[in-house]
């Protein structure tokens, strides 16, 4: 396993340490366990100054007693001696599950997966990476089977969440380890059945009605054309003609592109929209910034796409920010956890006492259109679904659409 070689161990170099007591071993272990934790969590390399950050971020964030900063202290500066050492001797300090993560990271750059399914695939191989000591434990499936059984056994998380592991651990060991056939033969619970949460339509005016003016043209293209937050916010200039009224969502769920309506009354603020998007444009030719992103396949086939208009985003963010995957500052979209804040934000002003993310105006869009009259087929190809069953979900929600076909004896 050509990533995961043998190197350092901060733990294992603790455990035999001659010059410290097993109470001090034991409290050293424990704030460096922490800021390891902590870290990773935020995607840090190890250093004196992310050690500085931790201590100011995370230790000095409430007051202590003495005794115990004066403990932790010794062990951080017991682990930055460490780090030394291993770089003297020109080996990986990196934690087992450090190393496993980055691995991962690195070949699913490489396979083409989306920058969020590796971060969450690497996430998932990281846990697994803490519940084991070594390398070989790390390739040996049958653990990760019994890692796997403990997680849907004992943890309550959803049937996707248990999917997510499954397929984040099976990435790992065909891709990164280069096992041919990897069965980890685990027992998913039972999913549960979730009806959606829809908005009534007098809800969703209310909510488009008090929603931040900036989020405005999103929250009703969203619901409008009934897009996924990933579909609105990754629209380019080209995906929408106005004069035809269709917007091309591109790569939707599943790789597949889609056709669906631009809303006659969302026309003018898209046509707005383009204006601003416009401006924001020229500013960035006449500054010389870098491009917008641009899938791999066009970095390579067309790289001058990524300065030219018709690539621009639709909903562009208002500052430019580092590319997590090239480390390049450019401008991105309109980043999906301020607008998701925006939307339930505005739903609490206009009242609406359930549970809403944005999510909530694509169900909405789809069971309003079912009432309206729409065929079911035409509603399965707008929202992208590839199983009609995906969509038949809606007619438990829709007025008058009971599933069951009958009414109330109290409507007689």
């Amino acid at each position: 396993m050509s990533y995961i070689n043998k190197v350092c161990n901060w733990r294992e170099d603790l455990e035999n340490a001659r010059d410290l007591s097993k109470k001090e071993i034991q409290f050293v272990g424990f704030v460096v366990s922490w800021f390891e934790s902590w870290r990773m969590g935020k995607d840090l390399g190890a250093s004196r100054d992310v050690a500085a950050r931790f201590w100011r971020e995370a230790v000095m964030v409430k007051e202590r007693p003495s005794w115990q900063l004066d403990q932790w202290a010794m062990g951080i500066r017991w682990y930055l001696g460490w780090l030394q050492l291993c770089a003297e001797k020109k080996r990986d300090h990196r934690s087992l599950p450090e190393r496993m993560m980055a691995a991962v990271e690195r070949v699913g750059a490489r396979r083409g997966l989306a920058y969020r399914t590796r971060r969450t695939y690497a996430g998932w191989v990281a846990r697994f990476g803490a519940s084991v000591n070594t390398v070989s434990d790390a390739t040996n499936t049958d653990l990760a089977k019994a890692w796997l059984s403990e997680l849907v056994s004992e943890s309550k998380i959803a049937f996707s969440t248990q999917k997510q592991a499954l397929n984040a651990l099976v990435f790992f060991y065909k891709e990164v380890c280069g096992m041919d056939e990897v069965d980890l033969g685990v027992r998913m619970r039972k999913r549960a059945k979730r009806i959606p949460v829809v908005l009534s339509k007098a809800e969703v005016m209310r909510l488009i009605t008090l929603i931040e003016p900036r989020y405005k043209t999103n929250a009703k293209l969203q619901y409008g054309a009934g897009l996924r937050i990933s579909e609105l916010v990754n629209l380019r200039v080209k995906d929408v003609d106005l004069d035809r009224g269709t917007l091309t969502v591109r790569s939707g769920k599943g790789g597949d592109d889609r056709v669906t309506m631009v809303p006659d009354n969302v026309r003018e603020d898209l046509a707005k929209q383009l204006v601003y998007a416009r401006r924001l444009y020229d500013l960035d030719r006449d500054a010389g910034a870098n491009g917008v992103f641009l899938p791999n396949a066009l970095v390579r086939k067309i790289p001058s796409a990524a300065k030219q208009w018709e690539w621009f985003w639709l909903f562009p963010s208002a500052q430019e920010s580092r590319d997590p995957d090239s480390g390049v500052r450019r401008r991105h979209h309109v980043h999906t956890s301020a607008y998701g804040r925006a939307v339930t934000k505005a739903a609490r002003l206009a009242g609406v006492v359930k549970r809403v993310t944005t999510h909530v105006l694509r169900h909405s869009f789809a069971t309003h259109l079912l009432e309206a009259g729409t065929d079911i087929r035409s509603i399965q190809d707008l929202l992208g679904h590839g199983d009609v069953k995906t969509t038949e979900i809606y007619t438990h929600v829709a007025m008058r659409q009971n599933g069951c076909g009958v009414r109330s004896p109290l409507d007689f």
